[in-house]
């Protein structure tokens, strides 16, 4: 299929753009650079729009000239602490233009949608791990924007009959590219491993640890780590798989989780080096848990992770980050 692959010059879009062109699909970059990396645009070698979402006029042409089949949408700001500081940043990018990008696959005959959702439209859930059928109670403005944004997809085709769509909810991406070709670089990072691997390098002080005194094995909060292969893998599975009047929804996950101690500890193993740490109270808002149920995914994609060790995907980081301190900015 011909894809457009909306943020995909971003962590995970990137990614899964190369992991679409494996798989003998076609796939085209749209973004505007705000989040995203040129040099991950440069190292993946596909057609490359350099343009916003929300301008109708170049996203339609796109669509059209590149004969798109599937659109996928990454595109979202997804820091929780910033949607709590400018939610109206969250609700225009995440949701209005969504919508905005909707309104110009109508226009252009495009009715194939795949969503990247998060677990963050579970909230606190009430039941460890986490199914599809647990209760939506997000509680940030993030969460409550993609579960909008989900909303929005269901009605869809109440007026547009043939639209079709996935959405996924996907737990804390991880790792980077096995072959090392691409790496994970946001500004601010704030995603544990890389974090992790920055303070062993000398990128960043060291890492704090937010609590140690949870009711876990070894008293800090446990999350199901997800490789960012895996993830883009099940992207693709979705987008083969999606018929009219029956959307997927699917949470992404290995089933498994780990807590920051194990991540350390996992990551002083695969370095030979140790982590700078501290430790610190329990941050607000910071659940005991979260994990996935994935067999929804299993039954309906035939998707399951096949990087489960948090071993395997930290020596995935650290394959990159070791080449590249700062990431992209100043590479090898």
């Amino acid at each position: 299929m011909n894809v457009l692959v909306a943020g995909g010059a971003g962590y995970i879009g990137s990614h899964t753009v190369k992991r679409l062109k494996e798989a003998g699909h076609t796939p085209v970059i749209y973004d505007n650079l705000s989040r995203g990396h040129r040099a991950a645009v440069d190292i993946l070698q596909v057609p490359f729009v350099d343009a916003d979402l929300n301008d109708r006029a170049v996203l339609v042409k796109a669509l059209r000239d590149r004969r798109i089949d599937t659109v996928m949408h990454f595109a979202a700001y997804a820091y929780v602490g910033e949607s709590v500081d400018k939610p109206l940043l969250y609700y225009q990018n995440n949701v209005a233009t969504t919508v905005s990008v909707l309104q110009s696959m109508q226009e252009a005959g495009v009715e194939r949608f795949v969503f990247s959702s998060t677990c963050a439209t579970y909230g606190d859930p009430d039941r460890i791990p986490i199914t599809e059928d647990e209760k939506k109670a997000p509680v940030s403005p993030y969460g409550r924007s993609k579960l909008m944004v989900e909303q929005i997809l269901h009605d869809v085709p109440l007026g547009w009959k043939k639209f079709k769509f996935a959405a996924l909810r996907y737990f804390n991406a991880s790792g980077c590219a096995m072959d090392g070709t691409l790496g994970e670089d946001h500004d601010p990072e704030t995603h544990l491993i890389p974090v992790v691997l920055q303070s062993i390098l000398g990128v960043k002080p060291g890492v704090t640890v937010f609590g140690t005194d949870y009711p876990t094995p070894d008293g800090t909060n446990v999350r199901d780590y997800i490789h960012v292969d895996d993830l883009a893998d099940a992207h693709i599975r979705a987008m083969e798989k999606l018929k009219e009047g029956d959307p997927i929804i699917c949470n992404l996950g290995t089933g498994k989780g780990f807590s920051v101690k194990e991540i350390l500890k996992t990551a002083e193993k695969v370095t030979g080096k140790k982590v700078p740490h501290t430790f610190g109270p329990r941050r607000a808002g910071d659940a005991i848990a979260l994990y996935a149920d994935p067999s929804r995914a299993k039954n309906l994609l035939g998707w399951e992770a096949k990087h489960k060790d948090p071993e395997a995907i930290i020596r995935s980081a650290w394959n990159w980050f070791s080449r590249h301190p700062d990431g992209y900015r100043k590479p090898e």
